[in-house]
């Protein structure tokens, strides 16, 4: 854990109107990446809104490595077919954090993002106090696919003796 100055969690929390892949529902699952890190979810059968809820935990080293989603249709006797990928900058995200201000009311907002060329929002993101920490609500426009979004929930976890960065 060198030069880690904290835990990103990652919570997916669900995937809506994904594009189908099968004869039937689609078994999806979602792969999220951080520089050299790389963390899935469980598939869930069955669905084309999927909810995941599930949290995935990223040591930060590099607070300008993105965030990458990528989901798939899980299949037995082929290749699992892609679903779509997004991309999330976390750079305001980790301003937020350097500064310091978790200790505000629950729910403040510290900063609100925009969907632009740049990013894959599917529409205004609020980066807040929560608890104590900071998090960030988020839904992804899905790329390289018909149609679908992916709804995801950031929160920074402190490490203990971790460096300022």
């Amino acid at each position: 854990m060198e030069n880690v100055t904290g835990l990103l969690r990652v919570r997916v929390v669900r995937g809506v109107n994904l594009a189908k892949r099968d004869a039937g529902d689609s078994d999806a699952y979602v792969v999220v990446l951080m520089g050299d890190q790389k963390l899935k979810t469980n598939v869930k059968k069955n669905s084309l809104n999927p909810e995941w809820n599930e949290d995935l935990n990223f040591c930060v080293s590099d607070p300008t490595q993105p965030l990458k989603i990528e989901i798939y249709d899980k299949d037995t006797l082929t290749q699992d077919d892609k679903m779509g990928d997004a991309e999330l900058d976390i750079q305001q995200f980790m301003e937020a954090v350097k500064m310091g201000l978790a200790d505000l009311p629950n729910g403040f907002v510290i900063e609100t993002m925009r969907p632009s060329q740049q990013n894959c929002l599917a529409g205004d993101s609020t980066i807040t106090s929560k608890d104590g920490t900071i998090a960030q609500d988020v839904v992804l426009q899905l790329r390289n696919v018909e149609s679908g979004n992916v709804e995801l929930q950031l929160l920074w976890l402190s490490v203990p003796c971790a460096p300022d960065f």
